[in-house]
Formats: C-alpha cells, sequence, structure tokens
C-alpha cells in the first residue's frame, strides 16, 4: 500500500551556500552600521545651556554712585582769596558756570588723582575725562555747550594763538615766580593749611613743609618748560610782555570778541585772577603792573568774577567747595523722650480733672445725705 508522504521542497545545495555566507557578510555590516550610529550619537553636540549674563562692570571712577549728566570736578581745596591757586582748575569751574552745566566739586584730599596723574580731572556717567582743554573740549561736544560757536574763523584763530600764550608761556612766568617766593605766596593768598587740609598740625609746620615741596617741585617744571632758566626780573619782564599783548587785544571791549564771553575770556581770566587777587602783603611786580597799566584787564577780572561768581565771598570766607548747590534740608529728629514726657503730662492732667469731678460729686452727694437726714 502506497503511504503518501509530503515532501517539504528541498534548496540546492548552492543556493544554501549563498544565503550562508550573505548572512555572514551582512552580520559585521549590522554591526558596523550600529557601532556608527552610536559613535554619532556620542559625538552630536550637546544643547548648550543658555549663557549666563555677565554682572554688569563697575565704572572706574571714584564716584561710584553718580547722578546721570552731572560733572563732578575734582580739584584742590579753596583759599580765602579765590576759588583755586590753580589756573587749571579755575579755568574748567569758570565754564563749567558759564555753560550751565550741573556740576560737583570733589576735594582730591591729595590722593585722588586721574589716570595721568593730573588734576583737575571730572567724571560724567562713569567716565573720567583728564586735562582741562580735553575736559572743556569733550563736554562741549556731549552737551552741546560750545561757547565760541559764535566765532568766525579769524576770531578763532586768535583765540587759539592768545589761548596758546596765557597757558604755555604766562602761566608758567606766574609759577616761577611762585617757585622763587613759597613764602609770599603763603601770605600773599593767605592760606591757611591748617583750616584747608582740616589738619591739627601745626601751621608753621605745615608751612615749612609747604615751602619746601612745592618750591622744588614748581622750580623742576619751570625749568623743564624753559622759562625757569631765566632770571627772575627777566621773567616778570616777559610777563608783562603778555599782558601788554592781551590788554591791547582786549581794548575797550567787555569781552575780547565783543558783548559775551568765550573760552579766550575764561582761560585769561583763570591766570589774571592768579595776579590781581593776591594780597597787597606780598610784593609781587606783575600785581603792580596790571593795576597800573592794564586797567581794561582789571575790568575784565571783575566782569567775569560777577558774572560767574555770585558766591564768591561765600566761598572764600566759609572755603565751601559747593555753595552753588542747594543745601539739604536739616532732619528733624522726634524727640521720643519728650513726646513720651507730653503725653504723660496730657494723662496726669486728666487725671486730675476726674479726680476733682469725684470729689465735686462725693460732697455734693454728702450735702444731699445731710438735707434727707435733717427732713
Amino acid at each position: 500500500m502506497a503511504t503518501e508522504v509530503e515532501n517539504t521542497p528541498s534548496v540546492p545545495a548552492a543556493e544554501e551556500k549563498k544565503e550562508e555566507v550573505a548572512e555572514v557578510e551582512a552580520t559585521p555590516v549590522v554591526e558596523e552600521s550600529a557601532e556608527k550610529a552610536v559613535e554619532e550619537v556620542k559625538e552630536a553636540p550637546k544643547e548648550a545651556a543658555p549663557a549666563k549674563e555677565p554682572a554688569p562692570k563697575k565704572p572706574n571712577v571714584f564716584k561710584q554712585n553718580f547722578e546721570k549728566d552731572v560733572v563732578y570736578l575734582y580739584q584742590f581745596a579753596r583759599t580765602t582769596s579765590l576759588p583755586s591757586l590753580s589756573p587749571y582748575v579755575l579755568k574748567v569751574e569758570t565754564w563749567l558756570r558759564l555753560s550751565g552745566l550741573k556740576y560737583e566739586n570733589v576735594d582730591h584730599k591729595f590722593k585722588l588723582y586721574s589716570k595721568k596723574g593730573q588734576l583737575p580731572f571730572v567724571e560724567v556717567n562713569g567716565q573720567q575725562i583728564c586735562d582741562s582743554s580735553n575736559i572743556i573740549k569733550e563736554l562741549s561736544q556731549k552737551f552741546e555747550k560750545d561757547i565760541d560757536v559764535g566765532l568766525n574763523n579769524e576770531q578763532k584763530t586768535i583765540s587759539h594763538a592768545m589761548i596758546s600764550m596765557v597757558e604755555n608761556h604766562l602761566t608758567f612766568v606766574i609759577m616761577a615766580w611762585r617757585a622763587k617766593n613759597p613764602g609770599e605766596m603763603v601770605n600773599g593768598y593767605k592760606i591757611n593749611f591748617q583750616q584747608s587740609l582740616g589738619s591739627k598740625i601745626p601751621n608753621a609746620i605745615l608751612n615749612f613743609l609747604f615751602k619746601v615741596n612745592y618750591g622744588h617741585r614748581a622750580s623742576k617744571k619751570v625749568k623743564a618748560q624753559g622759562i625757569g632758566v631765566h632770571k627772575p626780573e627777566e621773567i616778570v619782564e616777559m610777563g608783562k610782555e603778555d599782558l601788554k599783548a592781551l590788554s591791547e587785544l582786549l581794548a575797550d571791549k567787555p569781552f575780547f570778541f565783543g558783548d559775551e564771553p568765550t573760552l579766550l575770556d575764561v582761560v585769561v581770566f583763570s591766570s589774571t585772577a592768579q595776579i590781581y587777587f593776591i594780597s597787597d602783603d606780598a610784593k609781587y611786580a606783575l600785581k603792580e603792573f596790571i593795576v597800573e597799566q592794564c586797567a581794561n584787564l582789571v575790568g575784565h577780572v571783575s566782569r567775569i568774577k560777577e558774572r560767574c561768581y555770585p558766591d564768591w565771598d561765600e566761598i572764600c570766607n566759609n572755603l565751601e567747595l559747593n555753595p552753588h548747590l542747594p543745601k539739604p534740608e536739616p532732619e528733624v529728629k522726634e524727640n521720643k523722650e519728650g513726646a513720651d514726657t507730653e503725653k504723660a503730662a496730657e494723662e496726669e492732667k486728666e487725671s486730675d480733672k476726674e479726680l476733682v469731678k469725684e470729689k465735686v460729686d462725693e460732697k455734693i452727694d454728702e450735702n444731699k445725705e445731710k438735707e434727707v437726714a435733717a427732713e
């Protein structure tokens, strides 16, 4: 009897071999692809965490809590003769007042100097500006306060030449006299170092130290400039020539270029004030010359002073740095002890009133009882 057997279809031997080879070859390819994918995942850049915003840098200035657009002028202490013994400081402050900018003076306390080691310097909006000429130039541009805007080209040329003469020649003539006569300088400007510095050291010692230190440093400066190598009488003559040139240019005008002051007026004032406002206790040939031979320059100094420094006397008498600023109202502190005492007195008064009322009421009741008993 024949049995039906279901035969499974067979694969030829050659084909089986091919499939085995294919499987063997496919395995490393798959593994290699997998490894590659893992590596790509590893190498894929991670999402960067959001960077923290750097903390704002503190401005590199002495006045950290500055007010916006307020100019902080670092300068020397006041004197009893004029606001500043430095022509360059007086120049900047006079320009600030003339331009109407809000400013505040800061005493450098003999330790606060600009990055260049100079005085004066200013700080405005966290920025430091050095050198009096740069200060005025940058502030003029920043706040649009050019007081020379009305000058023509010829006047600007004259102004530039005369400012150069004053700052690079006349100022050193004045410094040469001070370097040679520091004692006369102290007497002439009535300098009280003890008061100006707030020091307890006797004035005699402070005066001596000033004479030695200032005389030496100022002499080095004027010699380096060139004027200091000349004899004192020769230097005086140079100063007279400068003053004569300024006097002739001013003539009978109120200011050098008309009815309104310009930068030249400010610069000339800052130097001629050093000459004119020195006391007669000091014998100074240039003061005698300006009073006797240059009366119009004396008038010029007075006009700038009246226009820019209505508080001149307050500055010089009280040595105040900022009399132009409104003074804060004094704080009114509550006297707690006084308030408590007053309250206690009021309470005692009320208590006395109640006691009196009680006594009166008792007396009335007592009288009523007596009347009832009598009936």
